[in-house]
C-alpha cells in the first residue's frame, strides 16, 4: 500500500501548496483519491509531478462539501471513476457529478474495497465522512477536516478494527494526549494544534505536505 499527499497547506520541494487537502491511496491494484483540494490546476500539477494521470484514478472519495476539499473535482472526473460522497451533498451537485462519473451516496459505514472502509456521515452541523485503510498493522484513518471531532471519527473507525494511525485535517482537536497509543500521526491542512502535536510526538508524528509519499 502506498499513500501520496497531493494537496496540502504545505509542500515538499517541487510541489505546490494550497488551502485544502487531497491524498492518493494505492491498495490492491486500485487508486483511490481522497478529496481534491481547492485549486484544480495545482492538484493536476502535483499529480503530474507524482506520475499520476486522472485516468489512473479508480475511486474518488469526498469527505464533505467544502470547496477546499472538492474544488479540484472537475479536473479529475472521468467516466470510469466511481465517486463516493456523503448523502447530504446537494441534489444539484450530485446530479452534476453523476453526469460525468458513477456516483455512490454514502450514509452509513461502507466497505469500498477489501480493507478500505468509509465511516459514513458523522456530525450534525457539518456532516463529514472519513476513510479507514487496513495497512496490515492496523487501520490508518484519513480525515478531511474532522469537523465532527477527531475523537468521534476515530471511535467510528474503530468498528472496522484497531486504529493505529491518523492523518489529515484535525481542525480544533486539542486533546493531544488521546493520540498517545497511536503508531503514526500526520496532522495536515486545517489542524490548529499542528505544532503541539509534532513537538509532543517527535518519533511518530510526520510533517504533512504536498508530495509526501510513504509505503505502508
Amino acid at each position: 500500500m502506498k499513500l501520496t499527499v497531493l494537496y496540502d497547506n504545505e509542500a515538499l520541494e517541487g510541489f505546490k501548496k494550497g488551502w485544502g487537502f487531497s491524498c492518493l491511496i494505492e491498495k490492491g491494484g486500485k487508486r483511490i483519491l481522497f478529496d481534491t483540494g481547492w485549486d484544480g490546476k495545482k492538484l493536476l500539477y502535483n499529480m503530474k509531478k507524482a506520475g499520476i494521470r486522472k485516468e489512473d484514478i479508480d475511486i474518488i472519495v469526498l469527505s464533505h462539501d467544502h470547496w477546499d476539499h472538492i474544488g479540484g473535482l472537475t479536473r479529475v472526473l472521468h467516466p470510469k471513476a466511481e465517486v463516493y460522497l456523503p448523502g447530504s451533498f446537494s441534489k444539484r451537485l450530485k446530479k452534476e457529478i453523476s453526469e460525468q462519473a458513477r456516483l455512490h451516496e454514502v450514509n452509513g459505514p461502507e466497505e469500498v474495497l477489501e480493507g478500505v472502509h468509509l465511516t459514513g456521515e458523522l456530525g450534525s452541523r457539518i456532516k463529514e465522512q472519513a476513510i479507514a485503510i487496513d495497512t496490515g498493522n492496523g487501520l490508518l484513518v484519513i480525515t478531511g477536516c474532522a469537523h465532527p471531532g477527531l475523537e468521534e471519527i476515530v471511535r467510528a473507525a474503530g468498528s472496522f478494527g484497531k486504529v493505529t494511525g491518523v492523518m489529515g485535517g484535525f481542525h480544533g482537536f486539542n486533546e493531544i494526549e488521546l493520540l498517545d497509543d497511536l503508531d503514526m500521526i500526520s496532522p495536515c491542512h486545517c489542524t490548529e494544534e499542528k505544532i503541539g502535536i509534532l513537538e509532543r510526538y517527535p518519533e511518530k508524528a510526520m510533517q504533512c505536505g504536498s508530495g509526501l509519499s510513504m509505503d505502508l
